[in-house]
Formats: C-alpha cells, structure tokens, sequence
C-alpha cells in the first residue's frame, strides 16, 4: 500500500522579482514500511523534498497524497494535525530541551496533543527503553552523549505512533560507530513497519536504506533498489 504519492510537485521559490524552482515535477511512491534515502548535492532539491513530504511546506503545484489524503492543498491547521497524527521527526542538531530531562523532551509532542499526563509518561518511558534508555529518563541532554542525545530524539519521534518518520542528516553530528548505532535503530523502525525516509549526503549512510532516490536540480535523477547494510 502506498503511504506516499507525488504527482507532478513543484515548488517555486520567489526572490525579488527571480522565480527559482526547487522542485520540478517530481513524480514518487513510496510503500509503507520502506526504509529509503534521498540523496543530493547542496541545492538538488532533498530538502525542499524533505519539508514538502513533513507537510511543512506546500507544494506550488501539482498533488501530494499522504496515507490517502491530498494534504497539498491543506490549510495550516490541518497541516498541523496530519504532523501530529502521523509524522515523526529527526534532526541533526537534535532540537532537545536542554533543561529538561529525557522523560520530558520525549513526553512534549504529547502534550501538544493534550495527552492525559498519566499516558504521556507511560508512552515517553516505553520510547525510551525502545531505543535503549530505559535507565536514561532523567538524564538531561547536557549528561547524555551525541548518541544518546539522537536516540531521545527518536523516541520522541516515535513517541506519537507515527506512520512515517523523517530524518534529516541523523548521523551529521555523530561519530562513525554512533552513527552506526542510530542506523540500526532506524532500521529496526523499518522491520517494525514503519516508513522511513532518511536524507543525507554521505553514501556511506545511504546504504543501509533498502531504496536510494538521487536527486539534482529539483529532479528524481535515479531510483535504486538494493540490499540493504545490515548496521
């Protein structure tokens, strides 16, 4: 079943009077529970792709159908509550409240939510022991490692049940045998049937996607199943 459909996206960006294209007409489908990787140099267009698949940003044209809603033509609120229901997000610099513990940067999309709060720590405490820091929640990012720091992000990423979580350069501020740990956990994510749509520009990361999209100048220049690294 296809979790993502895009037909024929453009985004345009305009500056001054200068219209400069960021996608062109980018046709995709992606199949629930894929695990797949976008590629591309500076200005290829892997982020703009990345902010339009989050709902972040609109397309200028052409339809984008998330789980079989059009969300290309969604308001802002609704927008919002597609985030909410079922996105999860990854980021290299993290994004963690530095005087919070890992419980509550984890338990915050939660509360957003307007989760009751004796379920928002029972669900925060079982995304922490699924990415291994069961013993971690009051730990503070300052007292965590880069590592550590990354897996309370992605469990506050899972923390909502989110059909697809989206990974922007996960690896970008780790090391290599970290950046190794937090594939593996990705992957696992993958088996358990979630989708996973990783961007980066190191191949080295890219392989351990089971589908590599390269793109340049706002395009989809090659779509490549492979075997998959196993971290």
């Amino acid at each position: 079943m296809a979790l993502i459909e895009l037909r024929g996206v453009e985004k345009l960006y305009r500056m001054g009077d200068v219209v400069v294209p960021a996608l062109r007409g980018v046709d995709l489908t992606i199949e629930e529970g894929e695990f797949v990787a976008v590629m591309g140099a500076s200005g290829s267009g892997k982020s703009t792709l990345m902010n339009v698949l989050g709902c972040l940003d609109r397309p200028t044209r052409g339809h984008y159908r998330l789980a079989g809603h059009e969300v290309s033509t969604l308001d802002r609120d609704r927008l919002a509550t597609i985030r909410n229901r079922l996105l999860g997000f990854v980021f290299q610099s993290f994004n963690l409240l530095a005087r919070t513990s890992a419980l509550e940067n984890v338990e915050l999309p939660l509360l957003y939510a307007n989760v009751p709060a004796t379920q928002r720590l029972q669900r925060a405490r079982a995304a922490l022991e699924r990415v291994g820091l069961g013993a971690r929640l009051d730990h503070h990012p300052s007292q965590l490692s880069g590592g550590q720091q990354q897996r309370v992000a992605i469990a506050r990423a899972l923390v909502t049940d989110p059909r697809l979580v989206l990974a922007d350069e996960p690896t970008g501020n780790l090391d290599s045998a970290t950046s190794i740990e937090v594939m593996r956990l990705l992957q696992a994510l993958g088996r358990s049937g979630i989708t996973v749509v990783l961007v980066t520009h190191e191949p080295d990361i890219a392989e351990y996607a089971a589908r590599v999209i390269t793109m340049r100048d706002g395009r989809v220049l090659a779509d490549e199943r492979r075997t998959p690294v196993a971290a």
